[in-house]
């Protein structure tokens, strides 16, 4: 069985007793909404909410922070390029990428920490400086950790360079090293200065190291059974450090930041050629010497512990607890991914750890305005669920704006997510109805391929044209293309324009053909008859004859189909055409134009005949 983790962190939540009132709670996509409710746990007389708000609660509140934008961006690109080298690397060259792309990720800690260190000691804000305090010592805890997992998982340091990489990794994370290994270089004579021997520091190759180390302790051991210090206790506790003394090296305590600084230094003095296999022994006995059983290890130490035990996935178990977001163990996790070391570890809910830090960390920025496009690529790199995870939170976007919904339907589409590209483009098609832009309503509809939307948006421009008497947006209707068969509406909207083009241009014959085969064909709505047969006046009444007799009667049937027939939902009633003074006229008018033309016809078309 798998060992069960402790009990959560309890939030508290400023106003809210939940002994006393029940508590109701909705999760969002990054977040979790939580109120009061009028049910009472105790006296049933008071019904109403002690604390009338509600309160949002983000799970991951580090997106939000300025300079951990910084590293969530700039470690985007470190990551998605790891990804696209993966089949270039090979052999040794594999080992060297691998360790180059750790260095980038540390980099990008570094220089958000010591941006994020500014920030805390320029600060004036007590309640920023405490939040930048505790970013601070989050970053320097990650860039600690991933430093020894490099050493110890990436490098894979051999017994020897070990010792060497140890001294360097907590040189560089004891700041006072640095200024005072400056300090005493930098004085006329170093080895005078007060804080010579407070550096445990090296600069010489393995091999010197190894014959003066072992030259120091034949000496010192030799001068210590001799009592040749006896007479000076500094000599003699010198001497005794020189060996490895745990004794004497504990009496220095002060000058020892931490327990991992105590066993390095003890490993120089005493084994420096320690073996990968035997750092944890020394790692457990340093941190229990260190502690001396006055306080209980911290996360951190636990985390330490852990890598020097080669528990690759306690470290990462333990890190996922400890650390306030998602960004560490699921880079760190692909990283040692991409060193062969997690293959044998998979999950057992369908996914193997690293799809699951990462899907868990892009999770996470989805629920940033700007940082979810980072999001993305992490899930495209999820084999087995990042498809479906990117489905479910792309859809969850707020389309605040035409170009952040243009953003989101390029990643769509990249990705030939047709569903989701629907019910974007249908969303902005409604946006769009509901602010009167229907040429970008259309627009919409079309990309969206809604037909049941496209006939709307078209049955609104048919509206508009009735009462105003002309097309908005004559530049996207000439334009349709082949988009005009979507819906049977839609073709009508663009051949009716077609119409309106052609008797522009002065083209009747074409004009009357179009504009008769509108009405036979049924593409027009009967709703709209009445409208094509008032435009049908001009041409009946032009000197040339325009509609032969054939077309003519044809169009009589329409205009007594339309005034006699049953009406159909939406369309006037022939009682109702009748009472209508305006529509009264015009029928008659038709009627007149229509019996006029009919004769014009016969008689064109009789001469036509006898010639």
């Amino acid at each position: 069985m798998e060992e069960l983790d402790g009990e959560p962190t309890v939030t508290l939540i400023p106003g809210v007793n939940s002994q006393k009132k029940q508590m109701c709670f909705d999760w969002g996509p990054g977040e979790m909404l939580v109120c009061e409710t009028s049910f009472n746990k105790k006296e049933k007389s008071d019904m109403m909410p002690g604390c009338p708000f509600i309160h949002i609660i983000r799970k991951n509140e580090d997106v939000y922070s300025q300079i951990l934008r910084k590293l969530f961006n700039e470690s985007h690109g470190i990551f998605v390029g790891l990804q696209r080298i993966e089949e270039e690397l090979t052999g040794k060259s594999r080992k060297a990428q691998l360790v180059r792309v750790s260095k980038n990720y540390r980099s990008v800690i570094r220089a958000c920490l010591e941006e994020m260190h500014q920030l805390a000691i320029a600060g004036k804000d007590p309640a920023s400086d405490r939040q930048f305090s505790i970013q601070v010592s989050s970053l320097s805890a990650m860039e600690l950790i991933w430093n020894l997992c490099e050493i110890l998982f990436i490098e894979v340091a051999p017994a020897g360079p070990l010792l060497l990489h140890l001294l360097d990794w907590v040189q560089l994370h004891v700041c006072e090293v640095d200024s005072l290994s400056a300090d005493v270089l930098g004085s006329e004579n170093p080895s005078k200065h007060e804080r010579f021997w407070n550096l445990p520091g090296n600069t010489q190759t393995l091999t010197e190291l190894e014959l003066k180390w072992q030259h120091w302790h034949e000496g010192c051991e030799r001068h210590l059974q001799d009592g040749t210090f006896a007479s000076s206790p500094h000599l003699e506790s010198l001497c005794k450090i020189m060996l490895g003394d745990e004794a004497a090296l504990l009496e220095q305590k002060e000058l020892l930041s931490n327990w991992y600084h105590f066993l390095v230094t003890r490993l120089l003095y005493s084994h420096p050629t320690v073996k990968p296999m035997d750092l944890h022994f020394y790692a457990q006995s340093s941190l229990d010497l260190f502690l001396g059983g006055e306080s209980s290890p911290e996360p951190l130490d636990n985390i330490l512990m852990a890598a020097f035990e080669f528990d690759i996935h306690q470290v990462i178990k333990e890190c996922s607890i400890a650390l306030s977001n998602w960004w560490f163990v699921a880079h760190l996790t692909d990283l040692l991914d991409h060193c062969k070391l997690l293959q044998s570890h998979n999950l057992y809910f369908g996914s193997n750890m690293r799809e699951f830090l990462l899907l868990e960390y892009a999770s996470g920025l989805f629920a940033h305005h700007s940082l979810w496009q980072l999001g993305v690529d992490y899930f495209d790199y999820c084999p087995e669920l990042g498809r479906v995870s990117l489905e479910l939170h792309i859809e969850r976007i707020p389309l605040s704006t035409e170009q952040k919904a243009l953003k989101v339907l390029r990643v769509c589409e990249q990705r030939q997510m047709t569903e989701q590209v629907r019910s974007i483009c249908k969303i902005l098609a409604m946006k769009a109805v509901r602010n009167n832009r229907l040429g970008s309503a259309l627009s919409w509809s079309i990309r969206a391929k809604d037909a049941a939307f496209a006939t709307l948006v078209s049955d609104r421009f048919l509206r508009d044209y009735c009462e105003r008497g002309c097309f908005s947006d004559l530049d996207l209707i000439d334009n349709l293309g082949p988009a005009m068969m979507l819906s049977d509406r839609l073709t009508f909207l663009g051949k009716y324009r077609e119409f309106h083009r052609l008797y522009g241009e002065k083209r009747f014959v074409d004009a009357a053909s179009l504009l008769l085969s509108l009405m036979t064909s049924q593409i027009a709505p009967r709703t709209f008859w009445m409208t094509l047969l008032t435009d049908a006046l001009p041409l009946l009444e032009q000197k040339q004859v325009i509609f032969s007799a054939e077309q003519t009667y044809e169009l009589m049937r329409c205009l007594e189909d339309l005034t006699s027939g049953r009406p159909v939902r939406g369309e006037p009633d022939a009682q109702q055409l009748q009472d209508d003074d305006v529509e009264t006229t015009k029928v008659e008018m038709l009627r007149l134009a229509l019996a006029r033309n009919l004769a014009r016809s016969i008689v064109k078309e009789g001469s036509l005949e006898g010639s």
